[in-house]
């Protein structure tokens, strides 16, 4: 058994990766959650620097989230819980069908309080949950079924911490325009118009989200519950 342990969804690449290392960084040991079985090889590459298990599991099928309990039970426990995994179906919504709205909504919202509610008792008390938002949660073209599950994981965010305070602190980061193979595949003059309205004149990186989710995870933030941390540099209050 290892003295404090990190769940993350979504744990195989990109977002995930950069929040397991900056929690690896801060001692935590890791169980790595995601439907692509590529998190094996993630964990095995992550373990050589701390204890790192990895679970391939579907979080909206709630047969394989008992899996993901399973796994923490026998770890000893939780003491941090990142809801990342997500997906997006992007359409503009007159042509959104109604599986893309659905699909959407099941895994970016669904999914986090299935696996969070399946966690309940193996949470320790202390322990930390953050739920990945998105500045798309104000509004986005093309993806209202996205907004809708990113703004309703903000709700979900503050009843839970009213639910569970004292004993669990539940927060969410909202990041912004952040590096990712999704931006990166955007046309160059398109990507360059979302960054200069950017007021820190910048894509935001994983390693910039990760450390707001280090943050809420840690004992510098025993105060704080119930809160949306945007990392978007500045977007939000950009005119």
């Amino acid at each position: 058994m290892i003295a404090r342990t990190a769940i993350i969804t979504g744990g195989a690449r990109g977002l995930g990766l950069a929040v397991a290392t900056a929690l690896q960084a801060e001692g935590y040991g890791l169980l790595l959650v995601d439907r692509d079985a590529s998190v094996e090889a993630t964990a095995e590459k992550l373990a050589a620097d701390g204890a790192v298990a990895a679970c391939v599991a579907d979080i909206t099928d709630p047969r394989q989230v008992q899996t993901v309990r399973a796994a923490a039970k026998a770890l000893g426990g939780v003491d941090a819980l990142v809801n990342n995994a997500g997906i997006t179906r992007d359409a503009r919504l007159a042509r959104m069908t109604p599986e893309q709205f659905s699909a959407v909504i099941t895994v970016n919202l669904v999914g986090p309080m299935l696996l969070t509610s399946a966690l309940t008792k193996e949470l320790h008390g202390g322990a930390s949950i953050v739920n990945m938002s998105s500045r798309a949660a104000l509004g986005n073209f093309g993806q209202a079924n996205y907004s809708a599950s990113k703004s309703g994981l903000v709700g979900y965010t503050r009843g839970l911490a009213i639910a569970w305070s004292p004993r669990v602190r539940v927060n969410a980061v909202a990041p912004g325009l952040i590096d990712s193979a999704m931006t990166r595949a955007m046309p160059a003059e398109v990507l360059d118009g979302l960054v200069a309205k950017v007021p820190l004149a910048r894509i935001g990186t994983p390693e910039d989200v990760a450390r707001a989710v280090a943050f809420l995870c840690s004992p510098s933030a025993a105060f704080i519950t119930g809160q949306v941390l945007t990392v978007c540099g500045g977007r939000s209050i950009a005119p």
